[in-house]
């Protein structure tokens, strides 16, 4: 894709993205690492965090220093399905806890292709029901616990909404969904491959949705395993759905927005002009990233009902 398509404040940024060799697992085992490593120093002031332990899964826990609003969100972070941890997203989840007196509890779920669907999915309920117990502990009312994540972890926030809609009882108040991966059968279609996305492009799609589902995508997937295959959208949490509109996910998205209008669940979707994949973590310094956060900020307060936010 020629450069001059992505957003002016992102052009020098974007360029020193490297597309990652996901197939490797030397790499993978080498990034799951690097990711662990991650300095704390990227959060925001005004919030603390720790890590923790629900119910055997790993999670951070992030919070406001100045008291909360009773809200809280269930965070999950991106990777392909493959890679990611926590930390990566330290600066938005804490920004979160700080600015709308949010308790964020992320997810460190459990990775493929040596851990296949269901394994994070069945992480992410598990981290639900605890913050659904926990809630008083935290200051949260459980019934305004929103449910959100970028890319991967965006169509993981989407896959457990529809779990917990089916399964019944307390549903999350609402689902931010970042540039989520939502269609395996995006990356089924081989002339996207030269388009040449930048930082998330469709070889690596292929990858992360063969991992995740122990075979092709684009042919057949489990229930919950695809949040794009799901017919019936009735009765779902409101959304917001943000993406760049040179994302690989722009397409799958919109058409994803679309269909939950149309089943009555409201719906906001932001779309960024020039804006390549997960543009918030490595652009995060640019004002077009930035007024990307606040618009989504400003969402989610309205959303869980923060007051003063």
């Amino acid at each position: 894709m020629e450069l001059v398509k992505v957003h002016p404040e992102l052009r020098r940024l974007v360029r020193h993205v490297p597309l990652m060799p996901l197939r490797r697992p030397w790499f993978r085992r080498l990034a799951r690492a690097a990711q662990r490593r991650l300095s704390p120093a990227t959060v925001a002031e005004g919030a603390r965090f720790h890590d923790a332990v629900a119910d055997g899964v790993a999670v951070r826990v992030y919070r406001p220093e100045a008291g909360g609003s009773g809200a809280g969100m269930l965070w999950i972070h991106g990777g392909g399905l493959v890679i990611g941890h926590p930390s990566q997203d330290d600066r938005f989840c804490s920004s979160t806890a700080r600015d709308l007196g949010m308790v964020v509890v992320s997810v460190d779920y459990r990775l493929a292709p040596e851990e296949p669907f269901p394994a994070a999915l069945e992480d992410c309920a598990t981290v639900w029901e605890w913050f659904q117990r926990c809630a008083a502990d935290f200051g949260v009312d459980p019934a305004r616990i929103v449910v959100g994540g970028q890319s991967a972890g965006g169509g993981l926030a989407a896959c457990l909404t529809h779990r917990l809609h089916d399964g019944g009882g307390v549903q999350p108040r609402a689902q931010l969904l970042m540039c989520p991966m939502l269609d395996d059968r995006t990356a089924a279609k081989t002339e996207l491959d030269e388009v040449g996305h930048w930082v998330w492009n469709n070889g690596l799609n292929r990858i992360g949705w063969r991992s995740y589902l122990g075979g092709e995508p684009g042919v057949t997937a489990p229930p919950y395993a695809v949040a794009a295959r799901r017919e019936d959208l009735r009765g779902l949490p409101p959304a917001w759905i943000g993406v760049g509109d040179i994302d690989l996910f722009s397409a799958e998205d919109a058409d994803y927005a679309r269909r939950l209008r149309a089943a009555g669940v409201p719906c906001e979707l932001d779309v960024v002009p020039g804006a390549p994949h997960g543009f918030t973590s490595w652009g995060y310094r640019t004002s077009v990233a930035e007024h990307f956060v606040q618009r989504s900020h400003a969402w989610l307060a309205r959303a869980a009902a923060v007051e003063n936010a």
